[in-house]
């Protein structure tokens, strides 16, 4: 898909980046957690934290994307932006989901 612009995220791209670093180390730590043989539950509760963190990512990428990508598309044309509401249901049915 090709896209005109920087992507909405691109203001807070270091904040993001620094997010997904956390998250990673959290990944790190239930692969350290499972060789080390945690108990399941605490694993458990690892891996829902480290869910919960990426959702919330996922959420502040979904929101900056319909406050950029979408208004822009909607100002451009009603078929554009008809397309880029699209794409965002589609993402979200794809969050939802998971």
């Amino acid at each position: 898909m090709e896209h005109e612009h920087a992507p909405g995220y691109s203001a807070k791209k270091d904040a993001h980046l620094r997010r997904l670093r956390r998250v990673e180390g959290q990944v790190r730590g239930l692969q350290r957690m499972v060789d080390e043989d945690s108990y399941c539950i605490d694993v458990l509760t690892q891996v829902s934290a480290a869910t919960k963190a990426l959702q919330a990512f996922a959420l502040e990428l979904l929101e900056e994307h319909m406050a950029s990508c979408v208004v822009d598309a909607a100002r451009e044309s009603d078929a554009a932006a008809a397309a880029k509401v699209r794409e965002a249901a589609d993402a979200i049915a794809r969050l939802v989901r998971s």
